[in-house]
């Protein structure tokens, strides 16, 4: 079957042709039906830092994954053939496209435990970027920014990330407000339930936020949020913009400020985003491409010509 091999950094993508899959016990082979374009399959492709994280190359890349399963292992019995599924790519195995192939291909081998069930009604093509483009935005807000209804919320960047947890902030009851150097998004902002955009987190100073999520941590950004949260206010960093910020600690100590970092998320926050997926009570901006095309969305997301979430149809 065809695949997109990824060798090494700085080298494009190379198609390949590799073995069908055969399950193993506990495993099921699924037939992919969408796969998700990643600003860490970006990463990986041009940063040399990223190598450390994929040890076996040439690799299938891609780890947002949704498909059918097609062929179940000896000792399965949480899924049949037949059944929708995404697969959670921080559960119990190696992550796809990183420790083991990922989805820029036709069929993938997964564990049967690292599913998650599909409700009724929803896309492969939401389904597979609810696998971490949805978790990780849902894991940010809801477990380790701990919000509460009511809560003043900031949203730093209303990208790919940011467009899903300022929705998951407003459907959980928050008065949420975006900070997004692109003004030709801050409709779509308003549209999600923004109460207010604003091009510099700076703007925000003093104005006692109970809670920031940082989806763009480009340092400056971190730092304008200590001066924005309240006393005792949470600040959740997720982007990886600049790995370094220059941060007030007399504002964090008399503030008495939580800074947490977020990483990724669990089954149970992708089975809790495919429910507001699947209720419409989020619709990430999605653009669909097809299998052949998936180099050149890695090169648009590369050069920021997509707005929201990148998909590939891989098959019917």
């Amino acid at each position: 079957m065809k695949a997109w091999h990824f060798t090494t950094t700085n080298e494009p993508l190379v198609e390949a042709d590799i073995p069908e899959p055969t399950p193993g016990p506990g495993e099921v082979v699924l037939d992919i039906k969408a796969a998700g374009l990643c600003h860490s399959d970006v990463g990986a492709m041009t940063d040399p830092g990223w190598l450390a994280l994929i040890p076996r190359r040439p690799i299938v890349i891609g780890h947002e994954i949704a498909g059918v399963v097609a062929q179940v292992g000896e000792g399965v019995t949480e899924v049949a053939v037949g059944d929708r599924v995404g697969v959670c790519p921080t559960a119990s195995e190696g992550a796809p496209g990183y420790a083991r192939d990922g989805g820029f291909t036709y069929q993938h081998r997964v564990l049967a435990g690292d599913l998650v069930p599909m409700p009724a009604g929803l896309t492969f093509e939401l389904a597979a970027l609810g696998t971490d483009a949805g978790m990780t935005s849902y894991h940010a807000v809801m477990v380790q920014g701990g919000l509460r209804k009511g809560d003043k919320v900031g949203i730093i960047g209303f990208g790919g990330l940011g467009q899903v947890g300022a929705r998951v902030a407003v459907v959980n009851g928050a008065e949420v407000h975006v900070a997004e150097i692109n003004e030709a998004v801050w409709d779509r902002a308003r549209e999600t339930g923004a109460v207010s955009v604003v091009k510099d987190v700076a703007e925000w100073a003093g104005q006692d936020f109970d809670l920031i999520v940082d989806y763009a941590g480009f340092g400056t950004t971190t730092a304008d949020a200590v001066a924005a949260i309240r006393r005792d206010g949470r600040i959740v960093i997720v982007g990886m913009g600049r790995l370094e910020a220059t941060i007030s600690t007399r504002d964090v100590i008399l503030k008495q400020a939580t800074l947490v970092g977020s990483n990724g998320g669990t089954k149970e926050d992708v089975a809790a985003v495919y429910e507001l997926l699947a209720r419409g009570d989020i619709s990430p901006e999605v653009t669909v491409i097809g299998f052949d095309d998936i180099p050149r969305g890695l090169d648009d997301l590369r050069n920021h010509r997509v707005t929201g979430r990148v998909v590939a149809h891989i098959a019917d």
